[in-house]
Order: structure tokens, then C-alpha cells, then sequence
């Protein structure tokens, strides 16, 4: 069995056993599925943007685009929850250390009623000097523990860094992000090859990390070709 395959075979099992189980825990009638997403990740997951000389979270962001997405297409079956918390990475989220420290990713993964989980880290590794190793070590885990709760993870690699040399580095953070993608079957949001593909694509950066709304906007839109499809075979439970 191929590795495509074996990816289609397991996300119709857990399509079927993750909406069944949350129309059971939300008392959903039957035939009105639900899909509860939980997008993890830094400071551009959190959705921060820098103007007039200060950053702060921004309404204007990646998340909050996808959901307005979703919500057009599939009405309030489906939900977005942004667990995005600046300056972390994902080593953080796996032991449950850094800012908003809490449970280690294991318990707190196995506690979520999410049926898909995304990841988007990568800057603050290469802030912090974290080698790619570390990174794809991190990664592979926060997968498999997902995986092993039935929840369907995807991941998401960094929007790029102006500056040229951290965004080398950052380069080879995005290619631990596609192998652990690749190595394990889960779906990608290449997010470093889309941006990186836009002209004058640095214009809607507001600083060195952080996109403009107009960049989060069309980071959405990336999220929503990959996601859209798993969404929409979950709410009816197919193949």
C-alpha cells in the first residue's frame, strides 16, 4: 500500500470516529456534524502586526480569515480556535514550557476535542538558535502524539523573514517542517515556497517577522485550499 494511500485510509477513520465523537460530546443531532480546528503556533499564528512604532495581536489575522472562510462555505458547523502565543516554539508547546506554559503536549492533546490541529513555527527557532534537528525532532513528536489521539495534524511552514540571512536559516527550519510533513503523510501548507513565490512580497511584511493584513489574508487563503477539502469530507463523513 502506498503512502497516499495508507493517508486516505486513515483520515476516512478518523473523519468518521472525531465528528462522531464531538456530536456526541456536544449533543449534536444526528446528521449536523461539527469540526472543531485548533491551530497552534507563534506569533504569526496569534496573528501580531507591527504599526506606528508598537506590535500586538491584530483582529486582522491568518486565523480569523480562514474562519470568516470556513463560515462562508460550511456555516457555524465548523470552528476555528486560535492557540497561537508569541515568542514560542514548538519545542515549548511539546514540553509545555515558555509563555502560557500549561500542560505537556501529550495531556493536553489527548484532552482537546479538536479533530484537526495545525502547526506553524519556525522563527523563533531560528531567533533562539535552535538547530533543524531540534526542530524536526519537536515536530515529528507534536504529530505523532496528535495522530495517536486520533486527530488529524497539519503542519505549516513559516512565512519568511525579510532579512537575508535569518531567512537562510529559517529555510532550513521550513525543510524540516516539509520531511516531517512528507515522513509522516500529513498534509502541508508550504506557506515559505507560496510567499516567498509573491512579488515584492517583503512590502507586506510589517517588520522583520510579522505579516500586514493583506499577507495574513492571503496566508489564509493557503490554509483554506489545504484545509477546505479535509473539512469538507469530515462534515459527511466520507472517504
Amino acid at each position: 500500500m502506498s503512502g497516499r494511500t495508507r493517508f486516505s485510509a486513515w483520515l476516512a477513520r478518523i473523519s468518521i470516529a472525531a465528528v462522531a465523537a464531538t456530536a456526541s460530546l456536544h449533543g449534536v443531532a444526528a446528521g449536523t456534524r461539527q469540526v472543531l480546528i485548533e491551530a497552534y503556533g507563534d506569533s504569526t499564528t496569534l496573528g501580531i502586526t507591527c504599526r506606528n512604532g508598537g506590535c500586538g495581536p491584530q483582529a486582522d489575522n491568518a486565523v480569523t480569515f480562514l474562519q470568516d472562510q470556513l463560515h462562508d462555505v460550511h456555516g457555524e458547523r465548523v470552528s476555528v480556535t486560535n492557540l497561537g502565543v508569541g515568542g514560542t516554539m514548538a519545542t515549548q508547546l511539546l514540553s509545555g514550557t515558555g509563555r502560557g506554559a500549561g500542560l505537556q503536549w501529550n495531556e493536553r492533546i489527548a484532552a482537546s476535542h479538536a479533530q484537526i490541529v495545525t502547526f506553524n513555527y519556525g522563527i523563533n527557532e531560528v531567533m533562539q538558535n535552535q538547530t533543524p534537528e531540534q526542530f524536526y525532532e519537536a515536530e515529528t513528536a507534536l504529530v505523532k502524539a496528535a495522530r495517536a489521539q486520533g486527530k488529524l495534524p497539519v503542519l505549516e511552514t513559516s512565512n519568511p523573514m525579510p532579512d537575508s540571512r535569518r531567512n537562510a536559516r529559517l529555510a532550513e527550519m521550513v525543510a524540516m517542517t516539509r520531511r516531517v510533513a512528507a515522513e509522516q503523510h500529513v498534509p502541508l501548507v508550504d506557506q515559505f515556497a507560496y510567499i516567498t513565490g509573491l512579488p515584492a512580497w517583503q512590502t507586506m511584511m510589517s517588520d522583520g517577522a510579522h505579516p500586514k493584513p493583506e499577507l495574513y489574508r492571503l496566508k489564509a487563503q493557503q490554509d483554506f485550499r489545504v484545509l477546505d477539502p479535509l473539512v469538507a469530507r469530515m462534515l459527511d463523513g466520507s472517504s
